[in-house]
């Protein structure tokens, strides 16, 4: 599993649409910044409690460029995307994983096939400086929102 101290890997993820590669070790080499993993987008846990408490947060802003992963497409990270913060007031940037590559490079993958059709992201936060984990925040159970949520993860910066 990830740890702090660790660089973020150096994969290309998608926004929008496939041809809109970012990379977040380029993206978070300098300054501060927040990675929230989930397992799926538009999943209940995910779009009733997990992501809303970070758009709504009026401590968001000192977390830096934060970005949403999820091992799904562009097109669906959009999409949900538009649906929790529509105005984008947030500033929140929603990127898919689609090969899960990213997911797995931070060693946070988990088996879930039964329920997603394959393997996931564990629910996560990582806060980052410079290009490097300053702090994890992982779910035990992969799924639960405690380590990851927002109040606790933003209280801390």
């Amino acid at each position: 599993m990830v740890k702090v101290g660790a660089s973020i890997p150096n994969v290309d993820l998608v926004e929008a649409s496939p041809s809109d590669k970012v990379n977040l070790s380029k993206e978070l080499a300098s300054g501060k910044g927040l990675i929230i993993g989930v397992p799926a987008a538009f999943s209940p846990s995910c779009s009733a409690t997990h992501i809303p408490g970070y758009v709504s947060s009026d401590k968001l802003k000192n977390a830096g460029k934060v970005f949403v992963v999820s091992v799904n497409d562009p097109f669906v990270m959009k999409a949900w995307g538009a649906t929790l913060d529509p105005s984008s007031k947030s500033d929140i940037r929603f990127l898919g994983d689609p090969s899960g590559e990213f997911t797995k490079d931070l060693d946070l993958s988990f088996d879930s096939a039964a329920v997603f059709g394959q393997d996931r992201s564990k629910r996560y936060a990582l806060v980052v400086e410079d290009g490097k984990v300053k702090s994890a925040h992982v779910e035990p159970d992969n799924t639960g929102v405690n380590e990851s949520a927002a109040e606790k993860v933003l209280g801390n910066l």
